[in-house]
């Protein structure tokens, strides 16, 4: 197909192919560029969560040793405690500054009802002041709040009977019946004169040693070591400053503990956050749901605009593809005018033949080579683009994803370098399609592999306890390609490298090792090689994108297996993986 333009010109079909595939990798690069935006700030995001949630399970988790430490030190002194030895106790453990956020540390015994005047007696002949219970309840068993340091801020709650209420008790006698830590639901402390929601934190002990059945708890339990908790406190010392890019929100079960989300909280409030994630965290007997958002200032710290710059950049770049092909389809049209001028002169006159087609085809010549001036200016324009871009960002060396997609436009640059010195040919040029065969004959590829990387035929060894593979088998080729060639690659002496690679069958997969002789990798470099973008490659070694292990990594993982690396430096290195003989998704996206 053919179009006229309004200068009289024709514009092929293969040139719309061009301008079609010219554009198509424009908005690729774009795309691409905005996908790996929107991961690297999602990352952000999971790094800031996962900090979130591993400072809370920490905190508790010191928190929790802190109260063993109190049941041990009870342990210690067989039960028979005081309150000079529980103060002095509690100050060694310094609180305010290693357990930010906890409002006291304390101790309930378990007193029957029949001895609640002998026990109130003995308090407060060892304490010189009067020690009452509260408040009455019609319970078997009372549980007063006997020592909590520091009790100057506690006072309030000196005497407390944790077994009149149903979320104090109920937490207590879970933890004496399972002899582990555990926190309440949600309560309100006397000692709180904000009225903010808060917990208790409980750790048993018992006469004579830890039992090992609920039976044997209930019988022997003596009390439990406790710590109070005020959630806005509790929250204060759990993350201070350290975290503003997010903001969270904590619910045990319908009851709200912590909010954030409130424009009167902070100004970085975002009531549209970028990211939004809700977290179910079992802690001690409680399932506390922490719903964690961005904040104004994630936003801000996040917006880029180097994918906007990379479209603005490759749609200039196409305006200027599509001036060369105008420029191109106008000279050939020239040219077909010109031959069809000469051919209606050869129908009269046959004797010039050979003269008029020497004349077309020194025309022709001239107008391919007089093209290759406007691919030359948009090289130059690719070049002062990078100036420019350099002048806005700063050195390209700090933004890989632009300076490889300006490595894009240089390419097609070549690309179209090649098509205008072609231009003589372009009828002649087909375009056949890779034939993808279902199954890989693994000899094959191997005999192709020492032709493609110039090998001699004992640089690579085949042990294969199969012949054909039928399982997605191109990208099967992709990942043993990458293997072998990065072996010979990277190999100090590429006459002396050698390969061995070693296929076992497993019934419904094969298991398959590549092993060399090469420099070997030094351990903690063995992971980071998977990553993309990652290389090890030095300022003598050959150039590397650092994406070719990446693609290994992502093919075998699309069914389900891991890749290994086995290697030290000087004695080379063994990669292995699985892969699937017969059973293949054909749903699984390109790997590439």
């Amino acid at each position: 197909m053919k179009v006229i333009g309004a200068a009289g010109f024709r514009i092929s079909a293969l040139h719309f192919t061009i301008i079609a595939m010219s554009l198509a990798m424009t908005i690729g690069a774009w795309l691409y560029s905005k996908h790996q935006l929107n991961i690297q700030i999602e990352n952000r995001f999971t790094a800031s969560k996962e900090r979130t949630i591993g400072l809370i399970i920490d905190r508790m988790s010191r928190y929790e040793d802190a109260l063993w430490s109190g049941v041990a030190n009870i342990a210690a002194l067989e039960g028979e405690l005081s309150h000079q030895e529980w103060r002095t106790f509690a100050h060694s453990l310094n609180l305010e500054e290693k357990y930010p956020g906890v409002n006291g540390i304390g101790v309930i015994y378990q007193v029957a009802r029949a001895e609640r005047a002998a026990f109130m007696a003995e308090r407060a002949r060892e304490e010189r002041r009067n020690f009452k219970i509260f408040p009455a309840h019609d319970e078997d068993v009372l549980l007063p709040i006997t020592f909590v340091e520091p009790e100057a801020l506690n006072a309030a709650a000196v005497g407390l009977d944790v077994a009149h209420e149903i979320n104090r008790r109920t937490g207590l006698l879970a933890s004496r019946d399972s002899g582990k830590a555990q926190i309440t639901e949600p309560i309100i402390l006397v000692q709180d004169s904000g009225n903010t929601p808060g917990f208790l934190f409980y750790t048993p002990f018992y006469e004579g040693g830890q039992p090992d059945t609920v039976e044997e708890r209930q019988a022997r339990f003596a009390g439990v070591v406790y710590a109070p908790f005020i959630m806005r406190k509790l929250v204060a010392g759990l993350l201070a400053k350290d975290l503003r890019e997010i903001h969270f929100s904590i619910h045990d079960g319908g009851t709200l503990l912590y909010d954030e989300h409130s424009q009167t909280y902070e100004p970085e409030y975002d009531p549209n956050p970028m990211f939004r994630e809700m977290v179910e965290l079992n802690i001690y007997g409680r399932t506390w749901t922490v719903d964690i958002r961005t904040t104004k200032a994630f936003r801000t710290q996040n917006l880029s605009t180097q994918p906007t710059i990379i479209l603005i950049a490759g749609l200039v770049i196409e305006l200027l593809v599509i001036a060369l092909i105008a420029m191109m389809a106008r000279a050939n049209s020239r040219a077909q005018a010109y031959a069809n001028e000469i051919t209606e002169e050869l129908r009269a006159k046959t004797d010039s033949l050979e003269q008029a087609n020497e004349e077309i085809e020194q025309f022709v010549y001239i107008a391919s080579h007089d093209l290759k001036t406007p691919t030359r200016g948009i090289g130059f324009l690719t070049d002062v683009l990078e100036e420019d871009l350099e002048d806005v960002i700063g050195p390209l060396e700090t933004h890989s994803e632009i300076k490889e997609h300006l490595q894009l436009i240089r390419e097609r640059l070549e690309r179209m370098e090649n098509l205008t010195s072609g231009i003589m040919e372009f009828s002649r040029i087909n375009y056949v399609s890779a034939d993808l065969t279902a199954s890989l004959q693994i000899s094959r590829m191997v005999d192709d592999c020492i032709a493609d990387f110039k090998l001699r035929p004992d640089q690579i060894q085949l042990e294969s306890a199969v012949e054909t593979l039928s399982c997605d088998s191109t990208r099967f080729r992709r990942v043993m390609e990458n293997l072998i060639g990065n072996a010979f690659k990277y190999h100090p002496d590429r006459e002396a490298a050698k390969v061995d690679i070693d296929i076992e069958d497993e019934g419904d997969r094969l298991f398959v090792s590549i092993s060399d002789n090469g420099p070997g990798i030094a351990p903690e470099h063995q992971q980071k090689i998977f990553d993309v973008f990652q290389t090890l490659r030095k300022g003598t070694d050959p150039d590397s994108t650092g994406i070719g292990l990446a693609i290994v990594k992502k093919a075998v993982k699309r069914h389900g297996y891991d890749i290994y690396l086995d290697s030290t430096l000087g004695s080379g290195a063994t990669f292995s993986f699985h892969w699937p003989k017969t059973e293949f998704a054909s749903s699984l996206e390109e790997v590439a």
